[in-house]
């Protein structure tokens, strides 16, 4: 049976089980090998995520599973994503929708956001938890590579409320040397779709050298869908097979992405200690909408709110948010 969760669209079978390694096929249906089971649990900020626009200042219950569809030769968490996800499983622990839920309840979280590993590799236990999330009003959101069929980005959209999706290069040849996909195209349409429905922000991790040459083209592109989806540029520091590589130089990339500020009114720029280039302006006036402080490293915090209707305190432009509604 051919799998149809992602582009890959793997045929799969009772002992075959893909790029992922995590589903198989019965004869009947496509199964997961590891249901319900994760490798992490985590409360914090949303920005920290990063969400900039969803739910400003609330706390999150961030979580994730095992294996990815990707194979980024930088990756981050490539102890998760790249190892036998089977391998893992004497690390993971198994949780319940219901019990994930009742966590995020009890630690006072606003939402339950997946930003471990890449969702569509774990999406009936996803969907599984977006149910019982929904009947407690709590949203879900994730942070996906984007790389899914037409059918899984509608499954997608079934599942989460919010979105952080990473485009990490619009060139065939950086995707194929450094992502290990054949076209960009996929995740492209999925950012389209998505944003025509949900919310949705876009992160692009930036190797000097390899793809910060494309930073215009890609604020271009996201301009043309909405130029107010907000845009997050990650100070990447490589790690796997580039734990080598040069760590990209501050000052070059903002200058890059100067022209950027032109298209799209809400870029960020950071993943380093101090970042100037976090906070959030009104696109009509200029005045500070929210502050945020840049600890680095998925440390970032909200430290002033002054928009909290969705309108700028000094003109009341309406500024982009997902926020809960005030009576």
């Amino acid at each position: 049976m051919r799998c149809n969760f992602c582009e890959w669209r793997c045929e799969l079978g009772a002992d075959t089980y893909g790029r992922c390694r995590m589903y198989y096929a019965d004869g009947q249906a496509i199964r997961e090998r590891f249901p319900g089971m994760w490798c992490s649990y985590e409360v914090g900020k949303i920005e920290a995520v990063p969400f900039y626009h969803a739910y400003p200042g609330s706390r999150c219950l961030t979580t994730g599973t095992s294996s990815c569809n990707f194979s980024c030769t930088y990756c981050s968490n490539a102890f998760i994503a790249k190892q036998n996800p089977a391998a893992m499983q004497g690390s993971m622990f198994h949780f319940s929708a219901q019990r994930m839920v009742g966590m995020a309840l009890k630690l006072g979280c606003r939402s339950i956001v997946f930003n471990v590993n890449e969702p569509t590799v774990s999406l009936p236990t996803l969907r599984e938890l977006a149910t019982e999330a929904a009947a407690a009003g709590i949203p879900l959101g994730c942070l996906t590579n984007g790389y899914t069929t037409p059918e899984a980005t509608e499954l997608l959209a079934t599942i989460f409320t919010f979105f952080n999706i990473s485009l990490k290069g619009l060139a065939d040849d950086f995707n194929r040397s450094h992502i290990g996909i054949p076209s960009v195209d996929p995740i492209l349409r999925t950012i389209t779709r998505l944003a025509g429905t949900h919310h949705v922000e876009v992160t692009t991790p930036v190797i000097q050298g390899a793809n910060d040459h494309e930073l215009d083209d890609i604020a271009r592109f996201i301009a043309a869908v909405d130029p107010e989806i907000p845009w997050h540029v990650l100070r990447l520091l490589p790690e796997d097979e580039m734990k080598d590589a040069v760590y990209p130089d501050i000052v070059r990339i903002n200058e890059t992405l100067h022209t950027a500020r032109r298209h799209l009114p809400y870029v960020y720029f950071h993943n380093f200690v101090g970042s100037d280039w976090v906070n959030t302006l009104c696109p009509e006036c200029a005045a500070p909408a929210m502050e945020r402080f840049s600890l680095g490293c998925g440390g970032d915090q909200l430290q002033r709110f002054s928009c909290p209707d969705g309108n700028c305190p000094s003109c009341g432009h309406t500024i982009k948010l997902l926020r809960d509604e005030t009576p």
